[in-house]
């Protein structure tokens, strides 16, 4: 897990190597991948999730809840040193773009419109992710 303080400045040709076709899209290029298709939007294990590109823990399962939207989201990052806001005025809209603070991988956007405890949802592509899965056994 890398801190927050080290930033990580890599050249393009060095993401091309590291990530598949479509992490390189989302991660590096901001795209967006399709509602419902992404491999952790219904995942309900106990554990953390990192960028896939630098391996920062980004939010933790706790955090994670259904919004219905189609992409996993969660109510708030693992710390606020995380993720870095962008303001976003593409495609007609005014949302907030969050990337990783590290690596300036895109991760989705976040919206005012989350769960009481905190109000905000942060809408982020699985592909934009890996997750740890917590050892339950306590060895």
């Amino acid at each position: 897990m890398k801190s927050v303080n080290t930033k990580i400045h890599k050249p393009d040709e060095y993401w091309r190597d590291k990530l598949s076709e479509e992490e390189y899209r989302v991660c590096r290029l901001q795209g967006t991948e399709a509602p419902f298709s992404g491999t952790l939007l219904h995942n309900k294990d106990t554990g953390i999730y990192e960028c896939t590109c630098c391996n920062t823990a980004l939010f933790q399962s706790e955090n994670k809840f259904d919004s219905g939207c189609g992409w996993p989201s969660f109510d708030a990052p693992i710390n606020d040193q995380v993720i870095r806001y962008i303001e976003d005025l593409s495609h007609g809209m005014i949302r907030t773009e969050i990337r990783c603070a590290v690596c300036d991988s895109h991760l989705g956007h976040v919206f005012p419109d989350g769960p009481k405890t905190t109000g905000e949802r942060f809408c982020v592509n699985s592909v934009s992710l890996i997750f740890n899965k917590s050892d339950q056994s306590g060895e």
